[in-house]
């Protein structure tokens, strides 16, 4: 029994089966083989969607193509900045260089300029050696400050070097320097020396020897005085024994043009009369006392071998002319005149035959000190001495003193030659 009934329900399915089979198949008769056509159409968009044989390769080699332009666009622009930065580094340190080099020769050039007032060959290259080796020095120096430096303080560093270079040139300025430097290597200095040098012979040869034998012994009783005064301003003797020669013939006395004592002193230099009263110890000077006397006339020396930077025939003008209305730095910056020889055309005969006359003296005093007499130019032997005895202030420097600023100027003097 239970046979039958698997067997008729095996057949009920078959029976449904076969009834599916003849709906379908009438369907697909009736609509036209649809389900045939979907099949179909599916397949056709699989193939469509199928990429041709390599098409994932060009597919893929385009994306990665445009990534990598992609990358080599940014890669690009890093390298046109760090170009560019670079770019600005390099200029930033070439200005730096630029400073620090203008610098160095700015300051080379103010230590020439300063031994070049010497006049002296040796003095200019020992000076050029010196500062060329200070200024290699500082540069090193500088650069490393640099290097090590946040930009902040390089940026400091820079502007106080700039602010530096501008004030080396305005105290000492190039053109100055080189023109001095011109000199030197002309000979000039070396020339005005020998041809003063053979003034103060002929002048010595010109003097009347029994006059001059009496003056330089009238003389001896103030050498204790003047050489007093002289060491206490650097300022040689025998030099400020020629300037007393020439002012008062060692004869003390109030002139008529209002000189007074043994330097014939009229106006002097306030820095001057205050060094003076500190040297002597004193809140007022005697000018009729040889001593107060002779040591404000070697303060008044001193004060203008500063004003003239060491040069001694420009002291010697500078002491005679005074101060009056600036006095001869005035005459010189007015004029442009850098030098003894320069500064002839605008003096009158007086002051220009002062230095003559002082150096003269003081060659006679010297002669006189050393042989207790003044032999005749005129005679070989004698003019031997005397030539061989050297010029004070030209053969050493024992009277120069140490440089200072020269005083401010105003109008230019008349140069009539008045004394201090």
């Amino acid at each position: 029994m239970r046979c039958a009934a698997v067997a008729h329900v095996a057949g009920e399915g078959a029976v449904g089966t076969k009834a599916r089979v003849r709906r379908t198949t009438a369907a697909g008769e009736s609509g036209g083989s649809s389900a045939t056509a979907v099949g179909r159409e599916t397949g056709e968009e699989r193939l469509r969607r199928k990429p041709a044989p390599g098409g994932r390769k060009r597919e893929r080699a385009a994306r990665g193509g445009a990534r990598k332009s992609s990358r080599s666009g940014r890669r690009g622009g890093n390298r046109r900045d760090a170009r560019w930065s670079a770019g600005w580094v390099l200029a930033a340190r070439l200005l730096e260089h630029l400073v620090s080099g203008a610098l160095v020769v700015a300051a080379i050039l103010a230590v020439l300029g300063v031994a070049g007032l010497d006049g002296r060959p040796w003095t200019l290259v020992a000076a050029l050696g010196a500062a060329t080796v200070a200024a290699v020095a500082f540069a090193v120096a500088v650069d490393r400050l640099r290097l090590g430096a946040r930009p902040p303080a390089r940026a400091a560093l820079d502007a106080l070097l700039l602010a530096a270079l501008a004030g080396l040139v305005a105290w000492s300025p190039p053109r100055r320097t080189l023109a001095r430097l011109n000199e030197i290597a002309a000979g000039e200095r070396a020339t005005q020396e020998r041809v003063i040098r053979h003034q103060v012979w002929a002048a010595y040869r010109r003097m009347d020897r029994a006059s001059a034998t009496k003056l330089v012994e009238r003389g001896e009783g103030y050498a204790p005085v003047v050489e007093e005064a002289a060491r206490a301003f650097g300022v040689d003797p025998e030099l400020l024994m020629g300037v007393a020669a020439t002012e008062s013939s060692f004869l003390p006395r109030d002139s008529a043009d209002g000189g007074h004592g043994l330097f014939q002193v009229t106006a002097v230099p306030a820095s001057a009369t205050a060094r003076a009263k500190q040297v002597l110890g004193v809140a007022a000077l005697d000018l009729a006392d040889d001593r107060h006397n002779a040591t404000v006339a070697a303060a008044t020396l001193a004060e203008y071998a500063g004003q003239m930077k060491g040069d001694l025939f420009l002291t010697l003008l500078a002491y005679n002319i005074g101060p009056a209305n600036g006095g001869l730095r005035t005459i010189m910056d007015q004029y442009g005149a850098r030098n003894f020889a320069q500064v002839q055309p605008w003096l009158q005969p007086l002051p220009r035959d002062y230095p003559v006359r002082v150096l003269s003296s003081a060659l006679a005093w010297r002669v006189w000190r050393r042989f207790h007499r003044l032999p005749a130019f005129e005679d070989p032997e004698g003019g031997r001495l005397v030539q061989e005895s050297g010029i004070p202030g030209l053969d050493d420097d024992a009277w120069r003193v140490g440089e200072r600023g020269a005083s401010g100027s105003v109008r230019a003097p008349d140069a009539s030659g008045t004394s201090r």
